[in-house]
Parts: structure tokens; C-alpha cells; sequence
């Protein structure tokens, strides 16, 4: 056997540990928890200079998956983890990766998918995934997500097809365990052996076409090739899990059971619960009772004759299933469980229990109770509820939702402070009010019922934004900070109508319901004077993942309000590096070390891009500028309500990421609007003017100096390793802001 040694680690940093040692071409990627610890590990690593992996974070899953699809079409070995809803959106790339015949590893970290939105661990995800043509292996502890790791890729080489190792969310991902390990990367390399792709993209001598039209029946061939390709899995994946045994001492079956040689009842579960269910076995034996529990390795392809051997002989089965196919009457595993026994003709009660929906805990009370019922069925030799769901409740008979907060009035809506009317003289619209002391009369739409983090910029700039915005409003969050600490369920922060979509999908779902508006007013179903504004509210990274979506909206030009809090990163997630991270700076997936000098790009210049689109009114706003910023938002109302989209975009502070402290945030802010990092300025029907220029009042600084203020920057300035990236990125502002002004001097840009 090979020199292992032991780590005390984690399933994400198990994944990446192994992914390090096999030195992958490339990972693509896009971080969500609870998967987003694999990059941020591998990514760990290679600062340190542990590995060579290319690390390309996509500017969504779907791009993630479109990046490794092109890797792995250039004949690299290609690496990849995602979880829930990322997963369904990278889902349409699944088939495209299998039907082409491309091997690489995916790690899916399993987690519920929304909505409503739950971040916690359950199977819901995966389950997706079962007809994407992908091999799926199942791991149930830390130490299995890295023996399997290994034995993917092996087995996706093998036989040219993707594989999934799947793992559940904050069980397996971040639980740590003992775990052995290779000593040796060579060992790993050797064991996989050296790939060579049969054909690929990068054979000058041989060009290839990839993807190309198919109609039947050469469509019925390739998919009947893939059939066959999945059949061929079935021999070579316990050939896999056999020499991989061979050289660790940890020989892993397709399917394994536990106490199941003379058990009548059992109990079928995957993953993490299985270890939880053996110990319940344990218990009920101890009362005479024979039970047993079994589970599966592989999803993909079904192990149907191994399941059928492990189980033939008892009389009652529950399939606990951390998900439901709605309408089928049981999850994924007991329909493919009833399937494989109804091939088989055998005489077995199966009943399906949905359980640990969104991570709810799996204790061995619920195991012994799933047994005992299982138990029971067996000796009475029938089933009365063949499905039920485990641990839900019933709800309170007439139960009303409190109101924390009495509804804003129309009255309250329009204290006549700030107000904007188009003038025709000079095309632009004129503010009158806005000031600070003036505006204490417009009640706040979200309340101080919400839990940021303290010096949390989101609802700081938001309420500045609305204290600009009279009459009704209708807020729209992305999926971030801002959206997770104002409505836990039951109660909410908001006392305006809110409603929540994904990163991808906010602009799109705004669009929807500002035409919606329109039209049922038009029809007279809702009253000529009612009127709303329609804001969506993204940040945390949601202009990446968010942006052709809201760049759609742009060209749309719906009747909306775009506000972007751009904290830099991803911080809903941990702090990733998003396209808005300053170039240099120091997150979880663009670290600081001997091989690696944090983010490699600048920072995206989004107000110019949404201002090529057209639309009438961009500007830029800052916390340190309150009546700058009030005046804003009553243009941006002006425009969204009669002309078409506003798009605001403000510098929004995250002390726990950006690593200074909360008393001086808006120091901080001022700071990177006299630098310049931020300017101060708008773009209202396609002529910019900048509306605060730090030269002209003897206030600008040196870049440096707003960069020494926070910890994800202070290397930049205080090291002579980052002297070049400090002054590139010196010469980058300084040529923004260059443009800028000249841009503010010439009267048609």
C-alpha cells in the first residue's frame, strides 16, 4: 500500500486537497455555499504554490460550466463544485458536457433548492441531475469525498463521460473528520495515470466539430452510445473502488449494508444519515428486532442488481429520501427503489418517508422510529401509508400573520420634501429639496429590525436612496446580504411591499411585474391613481451573475430603478472576488501568498456599461455625499416613473470583509470618493457632469491612501511585492477619471 498520512479536515477541504494533488488543468467556478469552500481551499493552496491549477471564476454557474465544458474540450482535466440552485443553473451545460463525450469531476455539495430560500443541506439538488447523462457517485463522510475524488476522474477517463461526487451540505461538506490521505501527490498522479484525450479542440492536425446539428437517427445513435458508455460504468466502477482499495486498505462496494444478512425490515437512506441509522440498528437489535439499513454509492448508473441482492430477503423497506418528486408519490430513491423491485417481482412492503428537508437534523430517535416502522410492517405483512412526510407540522388553525409595522400611508409617502420636474430648457430634470434635515419627514420603508452586520453599508444606502423616492414603492432584493438579514421567516424588515429572486433572475422578474402594472391599469383593474416605483435592490456580486439579465431590462428600458450597493465581493458567501473587487485585493478565492498576489483584474466599471446601453439616467452615489445622493434617487424616480430605467449605483461598506472598522466607515466612503475609486457623477439622457470633483476643492487623494484604510487592501501599499499592481492600478483610476472629465466638458457626452 502507498505512504498515507492523517489530516483533520473537512469534505470541502478534502475535495480540494485532492483536486490539489491530482493538479488539475483548471477549475472553473462560482462560489455558493456551502460548496464555495472548495475553491476557496484549492485557491488557498496555490497562493502557497501546492498545486498549478488555473483558477477562472465564471460570472455565474452557467458560466462556470460553460468554462469547464471549453477546458475540457481542449483535452485539460477539468474540476468543479456547486451546490442547489447554482446547480440547476449551470443544469442546460449537463447534457451538452455528456452528449459530447468530455471527461471531468464535479463536487456537489448538496443543499435545498429554492424557493423559499434555504441555504441548508438536503437532496432536492442532485436529484436534478439523474437524466443529465452525468456518472453520479455518492459520498457519505469526509473521507469518502476524498478517496472518490480520486476515483472519479479515473472513472470518468475510463469511460469518457463527466462525473458527479455529490456530499451533503454542512453534514459532509464542513464537517471535519480524521481522515488519511496520500503522503505523496505522485502516488495520486500515478494511480490516475496520464490522460490523453482522443480528440479535442487543439489538434492543429486533426480539426474537429463539436456540437454539431443532429437529427435522428444519428441522435438516436450518439445518445444510445452514451447508454452504452453509462453500462460500461456499471464493470468499471467497482474496478475503480477495487484497486484504489488495493492501494489505501479502503475498498468501497457500489452499494453496502449493514446488518442485512437476516434483517426482515430496513431502512434506505443516502449519505450522511446512513452512519446515524446503523446506530439504530444497533439499538433495535438489541431488542430482538432484525433490522438492517443499506445505501447506495451511485446514483449513476443505478447499481439495480446489487440493491436487489442486498434487500431481497427482508419483507418491509422505508426510503427515508431527503426530497420529493412532487406528485409521485415519494423522492427519486423510492421510485427507483419500487422500479428496481418491481423488475424483480419481489414481494417487499415499500413505503417512502421525506425527511431532512432543508437540513433538518437526523437524530437516531428518527432512525429507530423509520426502523420500527418498517419493523411493524413486516410483521403485519402490509403497508397503510405508503408515503408520508417525517417531522412536518400541523399549522395554527386561523392563525393571522402579525403586522409588526402599521403600513406606510399615502399621506406619510409624500412629505413634498424632495421634489423632480423635467425641465425643457435644458432636457434634464431639476431637484428641489433633498436635503438631510428636510427629509427626517419620509418614514423609513425598511426598519431597524434586521440583522447586518454593524457598519453594514446596504441599509444605510438603501434608506438614503428612499429618502429621495416619494409616494409608493415596490422593493425587489437579489439574493445577498441585503435580502438574508431583513426577512427571516416569519418576520420582515420592510414596510413596503418586497419580494425576492435570484441573483440571475431580479431584473427579469422586476420587468415582469412593472409591464404587469401597467398593463392591469390599463385595463382598469387597478385604479388610474395608484402608482408605485419599482426598485430592484443588488449587490454582493448580483451585478455579475445578475448582469445580462439587467442589462436586458437596460435595453428594455422598462420603468424601474436598478440600485447596485457594490461592497466588492461576494459577501454573502464568505467574500469571493467578484468582477467589482479592486485589483490585488486579498478574498477567499484570490489570496495572498508566495505563488499568488490577490485579484488579478480591476474592478468593473458598471455605470459605464449600463450608461452604453442607452438608458436615460445612470449616476453614482456615495453615504459620504447624503444630499449628492437624495437628489439622485428623486432624479432616478422622475425617469423610472415616466421615461424609462435609472440605474444608481452606490459604494456600499462591509467592515467584516474589508477589514476596518465600523466607527470610521464613512471615512472610508469619503475616501474612495476623493481617490476617485468611486467619483461622483451622472449620465441623464446621455451627458455626463460630474456632480463633486475632489481637485477642484483641494480634497483629492492618492489611491494608496484610501487602500491603506481597509485590511483586503493595506498589502498593496505597505509591500514592495505589490508596487507594480499599486501603480497600474493608480494609471487606471487616474485614466477613468481622466475620461471622465472629459466626458463632463464635452456637451453631447
Amino acid at each position: 500500500m502507498v505512504e498515507q498520512k492523517i489530516v483533520f479536515d473537512s469534505g470541502n477541504q478534502l475535495a480540494a486537497y485532492a483536486a490539489k494533488q491530482i493538479n488539475y488543468h483548471l477549475m472553473g467556478y462560482y462560489p455558493i455555499t456551502p460548496s464555495t469552500e472548495v475553491a476557496e481551499y484549492l485557491d488557498g493552496l496555490k497562493a502557497e504554490g501546492h498545486h498549478e491549477v488555473a483558477m477562472v471564476a465564471g460570472d455565474g454557474e452557467h458560466g462556470a460550466a460553460g468554462i469547464c465544458y471549453g477546458a475540457t474540450a481542449g483535452g485539460g482535466r477539468v474540476f468543479n463544485a456547486t451546490s442547489a440552485n447554482g446547480l440547476l443553473f449551470a443544469l442546460e451545460q449537463l447534457p451538452v458536457q455528456s452528449g459530447t463525450r468530455f471527461p471531468m469531476v464535479m463536487n456537489v455539495a448538496c443543499r435545498t433548492v429554492s424557493g423559499p430560500l434555504s441555504i441548508k443541506g438536503d437532496h432536492s439538488d442532485i436529484m436534478y441531475t439523474l437524466n443529465t447523462g452525468w456518472l453520479i457517485i455518492f459520498a457519505k463522510d469526509p473521507q469518502r469525498v476524498y478517496d472518490m475524488n480520486i476515483c472519479a476522474l479515473k472513472i470518468a477517463e475510463k469511460v469518457k463521460l463527466p462525473i458527479i461526487v455529490a456530499y451533503d451540505g454542512f453534514f459532509t461538506s464542513h464537517q471535519k473528520r480524521r481522515t488519511q490521505v496520500f503522503a505523496n501527490d505522485q502516488d495520486v498522479q500515478d494511480f490516475i495515470g496520464k490522460y490523453e484525450a482522443p480528440y479535442h479542440a487543439l489538434d492543429k492536425n486533426k480539426p474537429i466539430t463539436l456540437g454539431s446539428y443532429m437529427n435522428e437517427p444519428d441522435l438516436m445513435n450518439n445518445k444510445f452510445q452514451l447508454h452504452l458508455a453509462m453500462e460500461e460504468a456499471r464493470t468499471v466502477i467497482p474496478e475503480v473502488f477495487a484497486e484504489f482499495g488495493k492501494l489505501t486498505g479502503r475498498t468501497y462496494g457500489v452499494v453496502e449494508g449493514y446488518e442485512m444478512a437476516d434483517a426482515e425490515a430496513a431502512l434506505f437512506v443516502l449519505g450522511s444519515s446512513y452512519d446515524t441509522a446503523c446506530m439504530a440498528v444497533d439499538q433495535l437489535r438489541k431488542e430482538g428486532k432484525k433490522v438492517g439499513v443499506f445505501t447506495t454509492n451511485a446514483l449513476r448508473p443505478w447499481p439495480k442488481e446489487e440493491l436487489y441482492e442486498i434487500c431481497k430477503n427482508t419483507k418491509s423497506i422505508v426510503v427515508a429520501d431527503r426530497q420529493d418528486s412532487y406528485g409521485a408519490g415519494g423522492g427519486n430513491m423510492s421510485l427507483e427503489l419500487k422500479a428496481t423491485l418491481q423488475d424483480y417481482r419481489a414481494d417487499i412492503e415499500v413505503s417512502s418517508l421525506v425527511y431532512g428537508l432543508s437540513g433538518k437534523d437526523f437524530y437516531i430517535e428518527d432512525a429507530v422510529e423509520m426502523l420500527n416502522r418498517a419493523y411493524e410492517n413486516a410483521q403485519v405483512g402490509k403497508v397503510d401509508k405508503k408515503f408520508d412526510y417525517y417531522g412536518h407540522y400541523k399549522g395554527v388553525e386561523g392563525y393571522e400573520p402579525e403586522m409588526y409595522f402599521a403600513p406606510i400611508t399615502e399621506e406619510e409617502s409624500r412629505p413634498g420634501t424632495t421634489t423632480a420636474t423635467f425641465n425643457e430648457e435644458t432636457g434634464k430634470v431639476d431637484v428641489k429639496g433633498g436635503m438631510i434635515k428636510d427629509t427626517t419627514a419620509m418614514p423609513k420603508r425598511i426598519t431597524g429590525g434586521h440583522g447586518a452586520c454593524p457598519g453594514c453599508g446596504i441599509p444605510i444606502n438603501v434608506n438614503l436612496l428612499l429618502k429621495g423616492i416619494e409616494g409608493n414603492v415596490v422593493l425587489l432584493f437579489h439574493t445577498g446580504c441585503g435580502m438574508v438579514v431583513t426577512t427571516g421567516y416569519p418576520k420582515t424588515a420592510f414596510r413596503v411591499t418586497y419580494v425576492h429572486n435570484l441573483f440571475q433572475s431580479g431584473a427579469a422578474t422586476l420587468s415582469g411585474l412593472v409591464e404587469v402594472f401597467h398593463e392591469r391599469q390599463r385595463r382598469g383593474e387597478i385604479p388610474e391613481g395608484d402608482d408605485f416605483t419599482f426598485i430592484m435592490v443588488s449587490g454582493d456580486g448580483g451585478m455579475d451573475i445578475g448582469m445580462g439579465p439587467a442589462i436586458g431590462a437596460a435595453l428594455r428600458n422598462h420603468r424601474m430603478i436598478i440600485m447596485e450597493y457594490d461592497n466588492g465581493g461576494y459577501m454573502n458567501t464568505g467574500y469571493q472576488l467578484s468582477y467589482s473587487t479592486p485589483k490585488g485585493a486579498r478574498t477567499s478565492t484570490s489570496n495572498i501568498g508566495v505563488a499568488q498576489k490577490g485579484k488579478t483584474t480591476f474592478n468593473k466599471d458598471t455605470p459605464q456599461i449600463f450608461a452604453a446601453t442607452g438608458i436615460p439616467y445612470v449616476a453614482t452615489v456615495a453615504e459620504s455625499h447624503p444630499t449628492d445622493f437624495i437628489k439622485k434617487a428623486a432624479k432616478a424616480q422622475k425617469y423610472a416613473n415616466e421615461y424609462g430605467m435609472a440605474y444608481i449605483k452606490a459604494i456600499s461598506a462591509c467592515p467584516l470583509n474589508w477589514g476596518d472598522n465600523p466607527r470610521y466607515e464613512r471615512s472610508v466612503i469619503e475616501a474612495g470618493v476623493n481617490s476617485c475609486y468611486h467619483p461622483l457623477y451622472e449620465i441623464e439622457q446621455g451627458v455626463t457632469t460630474i456632480t463633486y470633483n475632489p481637485e477642484t476643492r483641494n480634497k483629492k487623494i492618492a489611491l494608496a491612501d484610501f487602500y491603506k484604510m481597509m485590511g483586503r487592501t493595506r498589502h498593496l501599499e505597505s509591500s514592495p511585492d505589490y508596487e507594480q499592481i499599486m501603480k497600474d492600478s493608480q494609471e487606471e483610476i487616474d485614466r477613468r477619471w481622466e475620461r471622465l472629465k472629459a466626458r463632463h466638458d464635452n456637451p453631447v457626452l
